[in-house]
């Protein structure tokens, strides 16, 4: 290169940097911004046109039949499907003027005008997002919401809103306004089960033709759809009169009507506007509420409006049981006190939090307040206790279920009552086990005292109890403003019942959308404490059960655990309990707050929901951690101890202690006691009594004695003395004789001696004499008879034999029986013997025959002699002389043949 060249192209390349030094920065900047601007217009471009082109093509099925939501039970099987009834479709022409403008005052006023969007409403959307975050305000025109509710969903990203303002442009261009409007007035939803405009204004008002509507009635109705539940007049008509006052201003503003006609629209009742005939009760309804508020607060859709596919945790078996518990039919096992007590119940699956069933309440109306789940609960009262005493100090300060409270007095709370025990009574020390077995009060709030307010908060919002007001000390008692519902309550104990591990309940499983989205809404796993609280806390609640304030709760066979809870003023009655496959909590109670008479009822719900569920189920008993060890402790030792070697059985507990802060000391409260010496026992024949006596060195002890037949011994007294007599004892029994010495701290072991009483020598009894008998051949019967020296101690047993055979056999207390229905042609053998009443003895029998005539045979037999013994013979002998000697022969006087025949026709068949 010459050196011209070289130097022209160096003064070039001076004379490019000057110019690059001259070039303003600000036009550097505006480069680089459009060249930004166009990346991102690119960008933004690309984006919305992959966002128009996934858009979902206009389907007229769908513009012409209403969505509507499939609800499916953990069986795969639809149990409702929403939007599928109630509706009647009608024209553009079936439109009264009054509802048209009350429906674009309030919804979209430029309709009519747009393109199917609003820019105006756009930009105004646009600047409240900016300032109040994506999503805050929508610029949705009718036509854009007829595209929604038919191939859309609610949620408020940006895809959907793209999406929906394509689509509604579309629908503009492919249909006329007229016909966009029947299409969104036939699709909403305006709750109470009703679709459509002309089915709510027949549910709400009883009218099916449109242009009966009033000018007020139009106002609810285009009021309605914003929250269908909120406004339902039938359920809330406070907030209906808001809604429809608003909608009126609306009309005013955009010149549909005059002020004065405003006026006079607002001033109705809306309970007068109403037809008599309210919703039928939806079938599940309790549940499909929690449904609907679980799509709605977790994917921003709306159950009534959306098309979707949700999948629920439904178990249909359970809740129809749960219906027909809470409902009047006659076979229902649960007694209410009237009809005016309400309850509210939720069955929760407990190792995954799955929601089985909900009872939203008694003689419930169509969306009606839903009393298992709706606003923020009622008063805990004791089912709190675990919550926000025990459970904490297990878990923070690792107190074992023996750790001792001292129940001394009434709990003194600065700035209010004392704290009372629900039986005005107090213990002493005792175990924080029996504290909440027997739900005290003074207990509970001195260990919510040593736990501390922030952990026990902290502690309770693990488990989903969140409260509305200040936490204070009767929160751990459930008495304050901070309410709870049984769906929260469920959760809580549920975490108890699965090893610490809490779940949110949840009703939705999956949602499917019609674009084939899916969202999977089950709640996560969350550890809420420790394997050893939750097991000591349910080992606790077991107790409650078996032998505390909810025996009346309990299963037989059933591994359970559970908690009353009820108020102060008893206006709120709790039972909640779970095994390891079922939580149920339960509340009943009054709207306004009246005091309860029948206590048991949440009891017995529970009682009848979980035998129900569990019946041929296998139910797993709660499984103990390695974190717990099971420790025999002396009882009333404090701090805890181990029981030595003489420690009464009596005064030994097992109790639970996270591992590693069991005690390791013993007791020294109790010693070896010598037992008594030289222990005899004899019978008194005379006094009918057993003496017993010992021998025993020291005069401060005194000694217990029991007493007892075939090892049923039974205590008879504590006494200073070593001799006792025992009496009223029973004949021909062996008594064992036991005596324990003891003083205040020990007992020795127990010494026996054993004792037999003799049985009485039974009375021999005499035989009767002067038996007799007297044939009766007409009546075939025979009157037998005899003489006796007859007691009240005395009966006769009478054998009837025939050849040997024993026919009959009875016993008598008198000296006479008449002995009928004797066969033909045979010879009977009567035996007579005495014997005593009570047993003891009985005499020889004596015996006469009866030869009764064949059936033809008219003539009486000759009577035959009785066999007698020698001995009969004698004494018949001198019963002879005897009466001669005392009655001469009288010839008015009856023979013996007569006053026979006289005793048989007085006795007859005796």
């Amino acid at each position: 290169m010459t050196e011209n060249n070289q130097s022209r192209m160096e003064r070039r390349k001076q004379q490019k940097q000057k110019k690059d030094i001259k070039k303003p920065i600000w036009k550097k900047i505006m480069r680089y911004a459009l060249i930004a601007v166009l990346v991102i217009a690119l960008a933004v471009g690309g984006l919305f046109t992959y966002y128009i082109a996934t858009a979902p093509s206009l389907d007229s099925d769908l513009l012409a039949d209403p969505a509507s939501t499939n609800l499916y039970d953990i069986n795969g099987d639809v149990f409702a499907k929403l939007g599928s009834q109630k509706r009647t479709k009608i024209a553009f022409d079936d439109i009264p003027p009054t509802l048209l403008d009350a429906v674009l005052a309030t919804e979209d006023v430029r309709f009519f005008d747009h393109i199917g969007i609003d820019f105006k409403r756009i930009g105004g959307a646009i600047l409240a997002n900016i300032s109040s975050g994506f999503g805050s305000q929508g610029a949705s025109t009718i036509t854009q919401q007829v595209v929604k509710d038919s191939f859309l969903t609610n949620d408020k990203k940006l895809k959907r809103k793209v999406q929906e303002q394509w689509l509604a442009l579309k629908l503009d261009r492919e249909y006329t306004k007229e016909e966009i409007m029947a299409m969104y007035l036939n699709k909403i939803y305006y709750g109470a089960g009703a679709y459509g405009a002309a089915m709510a204004a027949e549910v709400y008002f009883g009218k099916t033709d449109l242009n009966d509507l009033t000018l007020a009635e139009s106002a609810i109705l285009a009021g309605l759809p914003q929250r269908p539940s909120a406004y339902d007049p039938f359920v809330n008509p406070d907030l209906t009169k808001q809604r429809m006052n608003t909608v009126l201003d609306l009309m005013v503003q955009h010149n549909k009507i005059t002020e004065e006609e405003a006026d006079e629209a607002r001033d109705v009742n809306i309970e007068e506007l109403l037809t008599e005939k309210k919703p039928d009760f939806v079938k599940y309804e309790g549940f499909i509420q929690q449904v609907r508020d679980e799509v709605q607060e977790k994917t921003g859709n709306d159950i009534y409006q959306d098309s979707l596919e949700v999948y629920t945790t439904l178990d249909p078996q359970a809740q129809e049981h749960v219906e027909f518990l809470l409902s009047d039919d006659d076979e229902n096992p649960i007694q209410f006190e009237n009809d005016e007590i309400q309850a509210g119940l939720t069955i929760v699956d407990t190792p995954t939090g799955a929601i089985r069933a909900i009872g939203g309440g008694r003689h419930r109306e169509n969306d009606g307040w839903n009393y298992a789940i709706d606003g923020d609960g009622r008063q805990g009262g004791s089912v709190m206790k675990p919550i926000l005493a025990f459970g904490p100090a297990i878990e923070y300060l690792k107190w074992s279920t023996y750790h001792q409270l001292n129940d001394d007095k009434p709990y003194p709370v600065s700035g209010s009552s004392d704290v009372t025990n629900w039986n005005d009574q107090y213990q002493g020390w005792m175990s924080i086990r029996y504290a909440l077995n027997q739900s005290l009060n003074v207990p509970t709030l001195k260990t919510f005292e040593e736990v501390g307010m922030g952990d026990a908060k902290s502690f309770a919002e693990g488990l989903g109890i969140h409260f509305k007001e200040n936490l204070t000390i009767r929160d751990a008692i459930g008495g304050t403003a901070n309410g709870v519902t049984s769906l929260d309550i469920a959760g809580a104990y549920a975490a108890f019942g699965n090893k610490g591990i809490y779940h949110e309940p949840y009703s939705v499983i999956k949602v499917d959308y019609p674009d084939r989205r899916s969202d999977e809404l089950k709640s996560e796993a969350e550890v809420a404490m420790s394997d050893s609280t939750a097991y000591m806390v349910t080992d606790m609640l077991k107790s409650v059960v078996q032998t505390g304030t909810a025996t009346d709760a309990n299963i037989s066979g059933l591994p359970l655990a559970g908690k009353t809870g009820t108020t102060n003023d008893y206006s709120d009655s709790w039972f909640v309990g779970y095994t390891t496959n079922y939580t149920v909590s339960v509340w009943t109670g009054y709207d306004d707050h009246s005091t309860i008479s029948n206590r048991n009822t949440a009891k017995t719900l529970f009682k009848e929901t979980m035998s129900y569920i569990s019946n041929g189920l296998e139910t797993q008993d709660f499984e103990k951690p390695d974190s717990v060890v099971e420790v025999d402790i002396e009882k009333g030792s404090n701090p805890a101890k181990r029981p030595s070697e003489y420690t009464p059985s009596s005064q030994i507990v097992t109790e639970l202690f996270v591992k590693g802060t069991e005690p390791n000391a013993v007791s020294e409260k109790f010693d070896e006691l010598d037992p008594v010496s030289n222990l005899t026992g004899d019978y008194d024949e005379e006094a009918e009594s057993i003496n017993v006596q010992w021998d025993y060195d020291n005069n401060e002890t005194q000694f217990k004695v029991s007493a007892g037949t075939d090892d049923d011994m039974k205590e008879l007294t504590t006494t200073d003395n070593k001799e006792i007599e025992i009496s009223n004892v029973d004949k021909g029994s062996t008594y064992t004789i036991e005596v324990i010495a003891l003083n205040d701290d020990m007992t020795s072991d127990p010494v026996t001696v054993t004792v037999e009483v003799p049985e009485d020598e039974a009375e021999e009894l005499s035989q009767v004499s002067q038996l007799t008998q007297s044939y009766d051949p007409a009546n075939r019967s025979a009157l037998i008879s005899w003489e006796y020296d007859v007691n009240e101690q005395i009966e006769f047993e009478i054998t009837v034999q025939d050849e040997g055979s024993t026919v009959d056999q009875f016993t008598t207390n008198n000296t006479s029986i008449n002995i009928t229905q004797l066969e033909p042609n045979k010879t009977y053998t009567i035996h007579v013997t005495p014997k005593s009443t009570d047993g003891d003895g009985s005499g020889p029998s004596a015996s006469v025959q009866v030869t009764t005539d064949s059936e033809d045979n008219s003539e009486q037999p000759e009577e035959e002699e009785p066999e007698q013994s020698e001995q009969d013979n004698d004494n018949q002998d001198q019963a002879e002389q005897e009466q001669e000697a005392e009655d001469p022969a009288d010839e008015n006087q009856p023979s013996n043949d007569e006053e026979q025949n006289t005793q048989t026709q007085e006795d007859g068949e005796n």
